[in-house]
């Protein structure tokens, strides 16, 4: 089996990339999220070379940089401006080493960067999640680094088959997979069988997996018969961490699974305990 990289925002007021990589490493992470001083306005190469070394002497890899913004926005000068920002930010991870930029496939919705919006699992827009990616990525050519969308539970791609139907659309090396469990289960079938749900994503896009994402997820009823699923902090819902820590330790790569989505120190703290304590459980090296 192969080891995982856990990884985390940390909470450290440093614009210094060697304290911040020691930050890192003082909490047991082995990713990072793309750190602060390489997002400035601008960043030179000598920062970013700056950022990439004093992380990559502590053994932190730097798993992926957020592009979080709508390219399916209804109004063509936003739309125009969102993708000029995430292929900013595929550059920047290029630029940087990073695994991956990452963004939603958006939204028609003019409030919410991922929906949800009527015409969000079209085949119109389907296709424009297509034509998106392959303008970022064509923009980019980038040899390191890829690009990759966030699994959503009312946007493409919402399962693996969809991703799967993406990714032969698409048709660009330098397009990868980014899973994240918790937003496919998205039903009470799926709450009650995570593990099969997380099985199938790694047997059908494990290969293709560069970055993991760690929440959970709860379920109660509002009303009388409403299905009401909600976000939680890893070990207090009913995603199956053991499946998901063995199936990504399987892969022939390591993947880093990053948490996120916690207000405090405290919270990731509990999360991380959580995510250890599996793994050590079930035999899978962090």
């Amino acid at each position: 089996m192969m080891a995982i990289r856990l990884g985390g925002p940390v909470f450290l007021k440093s614009q210094d990339p060697a304290e911040l990589a020691a930050e890192h490493k003082r909490l047991g992470y082995r990713a990072a999220y793309c750190p602060r001083p390489a997002l400035a306005e601008n960043v030179g190469d000598d920062t970013l070379r700056a950022v990439a070394a004093a992380f990559a002497k502590e053994d932190i890899v730097i798993a992926e940089v957020g592009a979080w913004c709508n390219p399916m926005h209804p109004d063509p000068a936003t739309r125009a401006k969102n993708l000029k920002f995430i292929i900013s930010r595929l550059d920047l991870a290029e630029r940087l080493g990073a695994l991956c930029a990452v963004d939603y496939a958006g939204s028609f919705s003019p409030q919410h960067p991922a929906g949800p919006h009527p015409k969000d699992l079209s085949q119109e827009a389907f296709d424009l999640a297509v034509e998106n990616t392959r303008k970022i990525i064509d923009a980019v050519k980038p040899k390191r680094a890829k690009f990759c969308l966030e699994m959503m539970p009312w946007s493409w791609p919402d399962s693996p088959d969809t991703y799967l139907a993406i990714i032969k659309a698409v048709d660009r090396p330098a397009f990868a997979v980014h899973f994240d469990p918790t937003n496919l289960i998205n039903c009470w079938r799926h709450y009650y069988d995570t593990a099969a749900v997380i099985n199938e994503c790694i047997r059908k896009l494990g290969p293709m997996m560069v970055s993991a994402h760690a929440k959970d997820v709860t379920m109660a009823l509002d009303g009388a018969s409403l299905i009401n699923l909600r976000e939680t902090r890893p070990g207090t819902g009913r995603l199956d961490y053991r499946a998901l820590l063995k199936g990504l330790a399987s892969l022939p790569h390591e993947v880093p699974l990053m948490m996120e989505h916690l207000k405090t120190a405290e919270e990731y703290a509990a999360a991380a305990h959580h995510i250890r304590s599996v793994a050590k459980d079930c035999g899978v090296s962090l």
